[in-house]
């Protein structure tokens, strides 16, 4: 055994990626009671469910520490020294990731005998290891607090600094997510940051993690892969005892609300099951431990929470403005070509999800714990076309799409990981970790072979989508993680070093066809992906009657079918068959750090990371891809405009980003001011070099064609953000703790999306908005060629403040505040370069990196937590009632033109100028009265009015308030299966209802989104360069209630089994 622990401690020296935390710590000092230091005092500690033993010898100074230890507890710490009195400590629990500092004084043998009983608590405060901002979540908050979906998002809410998936105003895909200290994104980054996420699915049950961490500014460099937050999670495992549950969960539309500011609405229908088991124990006892869950998830909702306009006049509240008989024709045109649209209504859309993981616990001896982890996904979802790339598509209150528009994705998933904790000898411990994971992602459209349809409204902006889904044609992604790190641990007097170093490596191969029934050689007039000839359903009738020589659909449908068979009779991936990119990339990385401990009451963490990019044979597989005959072209001699300098240069699809070193120093520190865990001020500052979702990579593989060129930048580096912070807590003599935490983020290699096909505008539009636009001949290449670079504007500053206590009989309360101020140059949440540029709302040069405002994140955030539980009945009977509240101003969006004003080739990205009423009547429009209706828009919108003169501002407007609160409550009947058992087995009922407030009135908890980004389109006259305004006169008012679950209450029954 000790030839194989050995080996895999050689092995590790080789190689090693970048794991995440998954264990815990206790360091401290042994004194005697005359405040001298005790070396080589024995310190013991006992997991005393599983009997697993940790210890650790004092050293010359009195100092110990023991690592990689198991989280939870309890623990029993017996300290001994030889001519002192022993001192045991109990009902011990550790946090993940955190270090439990414990002083010991030991008393002389000579001395009174006391039976003195220490127990330890569970405070995840006041922990010496803690430097930045951090929230651990744990079994109180994972089995009390509301949730009906289940999932990590619900509690990973409970940081200030959270906005959805974001957190401290970073986009989500700069989060590092690992599961168990492996990792756990969803690397390619398509439409989620975690796995599963496309299907909506949880990767992992909640029945299935232990605890929960979110570190914002952890200054330890064996943490990595992020800028945004470090969001880890264990699994539970199993123990000397059986303990498993059963459960099941079920809701549908009859728990939804039905009325939203007192109208009643059409409810969608919902129906949601899910159910599953755990169970764990040990195989040996005190040696082998098994823990495993299992867990199904059905859902079905209804395709579209928007019905059609019947053209009553009367709008309802989740009544679109798209004209039920537009709908209709368009469907019957179509039917008539020989393509199915499917429904505009009343369709339903199906969810499903399998999920289980099995762990695998041995205690070799020891000083050597191994672990062994499998765990899987196998989950779909029917979806609608993607809502915004390319264009927005809805559906919503201005556009929707049929149901032949959407197309099924579907997510599997297989992971295994290893991890070995070896303890060598007093000084030096170790952990190994060998991960590997296999994504497998499909598509399944609804549509038949057909090209996408957009139908506009007059006004520029999208109206009604029908066709084929554009990212939806022969869609597949396999992706293979490697990963392996290894962490050595030497504690010496007063410091722990740790030496470590890791290796990642992903695998992709993407079948994505974008255009793929795109008819571009159609001799009527091309309409497809990225450009669509219909400006109105009259023109797209007009269309679909003519004869089939003179018809562009007509050609379109037919070109499609001949496509789809032609391709499908070629591999993926050769001479033309199907698209195929293959991608791998990597990381490897060393650090070094070094745990100080000044004294008792100060810890200094001071290191240093290097993170390497790896590219492997990427550049010979786009090279590959270019030869394949795939429909793809590209030409290397073309000439582009760097706007850097302003000079012609060459973009060569096989030359890749940088790998250059990425160097992390980072200094942490934690004072106890009164050495009694009363006052603690913490903080630090370093750098943090992140991951890039590798979609943006693999763009510069898909997108060596000219027709759609997309490429990084030479010099582009990966993600690296210089962070600061300062935090103070604070306990007052009643067990209030208040915590106050400030930081600052400055980006450094920060992300910008520019198009090197475009000059400097050189043209300046005509009329009361004056601003600058290219001109064809002179500013604009032939082909754009859109580069991902850097950029070091951004910024962020977060500010919270937090107050907690745990109350003598058994509640628990916290209520927090945050303030954030988030800029950035690009907020960039596109998957395709492209679309990242075209979505980037910008005035004057395009390609300028102009610092302003970010999406990301809430300005202001309050949130809110209690819980309690009440025993009775002699212990029989069990009530706990919990809650969580939120009150957030966030949700920044844009106001845009709907059109091409600065011929820029983008129709999204055009901050509309706001003019004052005098400038309204010196404008164009389309038609009478749309001045006076247009004006009146914006003296009805304070954002707007206040700018009447100006141009509208990136991210500039902000959403209303928004609030609501969620409860649980549990009914537990605790009972024995027989007299003879000292076993209790427990039966759970539970309802969970969000939004409690919209329950009580229907006027509360409401959400509010702007009724289109797009208010006003716009065309110009590319002679004269005057604009021609259109404005729809029956948009009012700025904002509408989402009529979605987002505004409604809804509930969900749970039963539970617990033995």
């Amino acid at each position: 055994m000790k030839k194989i622990i050995t080996l895999l401690l050689i092995f590790s020296s080789f190689y090693s990626v970048i794991g995440q935390t998954t264990t815990s710590s206790i360091k401290g000092i042994v004194k005697s009671s005359n405040n001298e230091t005790l070396p080589g005092a024995t310190v013991l500690a006992v997991h005393t469910p599983t009997g697993s033993k940790y210890s650790a010898l004092s050293n010359e100074d009195g100092r110990f520490s023991i690592l990689n230890m198991r989280i939870g507890g309890p623990y029993k710490i017996t300290v001994t020294f030889v001519g002192y009195q022993s001192e045991e400590f109990n009902d011990v629990y550790l946090d993940l990731g955190k270090v439990f500092s414990l002083d010991v004084l030991l008393k002389d043998e000579s001395q009174k005998l006391e039976e003195v009983k220490v127990v330890g608590t569970k405070n995840k405060v006041f922990q010496s290891g803690r430097t930045g901002a951090e929230t651990t979540i744990g079994r109180r908050e994972l089995s009390a607090l509301p949730s009906i979906s289940r999932s990590a998002d619900d509690f990973t809410r409970l940081e200030p600094t959270a906005s959805g998936g974001s957190f401290g105003g970073r986009n989500d895909q700069y989060n590092n997510y690992s599961l168990n200290g492996a990792i756990f994104n969803n690397p390619f980054g398509l439409d989620a940051a975690t796995p599963g996420g496309q299907t909506g699915s949880q990767p992992i049950s909640l029945d299935a993690i232990e605890q929960i961490q979110v570190a914002t500014a952890p200054y330890d460099v064996t943490l990595s892969g992020f800028t945004g937050a470090s969001v880890n999670a264990v699994t539970k495992s199993g123990s000397n005892e059986f303990h498993g549950t059963a459960y099941a969960f079920y809701r549908n539309q009859d728990m939804t609300g039905n009325k939203i500011k007192g109208e009643k609405i059409f409810v969608p229908s919902l129906e949601q099951t899910q159910a599953g088991f755990s169970v764990g124990g040990p195989i040996i006892k005190n040696k082998l431990f098994f823990f495993t869950n299992f867990e199904i998830d059905e859902r079905s909702d209804l395709g579209s929470n928007f019905v059609a306009n019947n053209g009553d006049a009367v709008t309802g509240v989740n009544e679109s403005r798209v004209l039920e008989t537009d709908l209709i024709n368009v469907s019957n045109a179509l039917s008539s070509l020989g393509y199915n649209t499917g429904a505009y209504q009343g369709f339903s859309h199906n969810s499903n999800s399998r999920k289980g993981i099995v762990k695998l616990d041995w205690n070799i001896d020891d000083n050597n714990k191994l672990a062994v982890i499998y765990n899987f996904l196998d989950a779909s979802k029917d979806k609608p076309a993607h809502p915004s790339a390319l264009g927005f598509r809805g559906p919503n209150a201005s556009t929707l799409q049929f149901q032949n528009s959407g197309y099924q994705i579907n997510n599997k998933l297989s992971s295994f990981l290893l991890e070995l904790n070896s303890k060598i000898n007093e000084k030096v411990s170790n952990k190994l970790q060998a991960g590997y994971t296999h994504f497998d992602d499909f598509r399944n459209p609804f549509s038949s072979p057909a090209p996408v349809i957009n139908i506009q409204d007059g006004a520029g902006s999208n109206y009604i989508i029908a066709g084929h889904e554009p990212f939806s044609i022969n869609n597949t992604l396999d992706q293979k993680v490697f990963q392996i790190t290894d962490n050595l641990n030497y504690t010496v007097g007063n410091h722990s070093f740790t030496f470590g170093a890791s290796f990642e490596k992903f695998q992709f191969q993407n079948s994505f066809n974008l255009a793929g029934y795109d008819n571009f050689g159609n001799p009527n007039g091309y309409a497809g992906t990225f450009y669509t000839p219909y400006s109105n359903v009259a023109v797209f009738l007009a269309d679909a009657a003519k004869p089939f020589a003179t018809s562009i659909i007509a050609q379109n449908l037919l070109y499609a079918q001949n496509q789809f068979e032609a391709k499908n009779s070629f591999g993926v991936g050769e001479d033309n068959g199907w698209k195929l990119s293959e991608l791998n990339v990597g990381q490897v990385a060393f650090y070094m750090q070094d745990d100080w401990s000044v004294n008792d009451n100060f810890k200094l963490s001071f290191g240093l990371r290097a993170d390497k990019p790896l590219y492997f044979n990427t550049a010979d597989l786009i090279q590959k891809y270019i030869d394949t005959d795939n429909g793809a072209t590209r030409n290397n001699a073309t000439q582009y405009y760097d706007p850097e300098t302003g000079n012609q240069v060459p973009l060569i699809s096989t030359k890749l980003p940088s790998d250059k070193l990425l160097w992390s120093p980072r200094l942490g520190f934690n004072w106890d001011v009164n050495g009694n865990k009363t006052t603690q001020i913490r903080g630090g500052t370093g750098i943090f070099t992140g991951r890039i979702p590798f979609v943006w990579l693999g763009n510069q593989v898909s997108g060596a064609d000219d027709s759609f060129f997309q490429i990084m930048d030479p010099d582009y580096k990966w993600p690296q953000v210089w962070r600061t912070s300062l935090g103070v807590d604070h306990k007052f003599e009643n067990n209030y703790i208040v915590t106050v935490d400030m930081s600052y983020n400055k980006d450094i290699n920060g992300v910008h999306v520019q198009n090197w096909g475009l000059r400097t505008p050189s043209g300046t539009l005509a009329g009361v908005d004056n601003r600058l636009i290219y001109d064809n001949a002179s500013d604009k290449q032939s082909n754009s060629a859109y580069v991902m670079t850097n950029s070091d504007k951004g910024s962020a500053f977060n500010s919270s403040i937090k107050v907690q206590k745990n109350f003598d009989n058994g509640l628990f309360a916290s209520l927090a505040y945050n303030y954030l101020k988030s800029q950035d140059v690009n907020s960039i949440e596109a998957e395709i370069t492209g679309d990242a540029f075209a979505f980037n709302p910008a005035l004057g040069n395009v390609n300028n990196a102009v610092l302003s405002d970010s999406k990301y994140g809430d300005t202001h955030r309050f949130i809110g937590v209690a819980s309690k539980k009440w025993k009775y009945g002699n212990d029989k009977w069990a009530t706990t009632v919990s809650t969580f509240f939120e009150y957030a101003q966030g949700g920044r969006f844009n106001y845009i033109y709907g059109g091409d004003i600065n011929n820029d080739g983008s129709g999204t990205n055009d901050l509309i100028y706001i003019p004052t009423t005098a400038e309204i009547s010196a404008m164009a429009f389309s038609g009478a009265g749309q001045g006076a209706a247009f004006d009146a828009f914006i003296s009805q919108d304070d954002y707007l009015n206040e700018r009447r003169g100006q141009y509208a501002e990136r991210y500039g407007a902000l959403s209303p308030w928004r609030g609501k609160w969620d409860l649980k409550v549990m009914q537990d009947y605790n009972f024995k299966v027989s007299s003879a058992s000292t076993k209790t087995n427990t039966i759970q009922f539970s309802i969970d209802v969000l939004n409690l407030g919209n329950l009580i009135n229907s006027d509360w908890g409401l959400v509010q989104v702007p009724t289109s980004v797009q208010p006003i389109g716009v065309s110009v006259d590319q002679t004269t360069k005057i604009p021609t305004y259109t404005f729809n006169g029956t948009q009012t008012k700025t904002f509408n209630y989402d009529a979605s679950l987002l505004s409604r209450w809804q509930a969900q029954f749970g039963v539970r089994y617990i033995f």
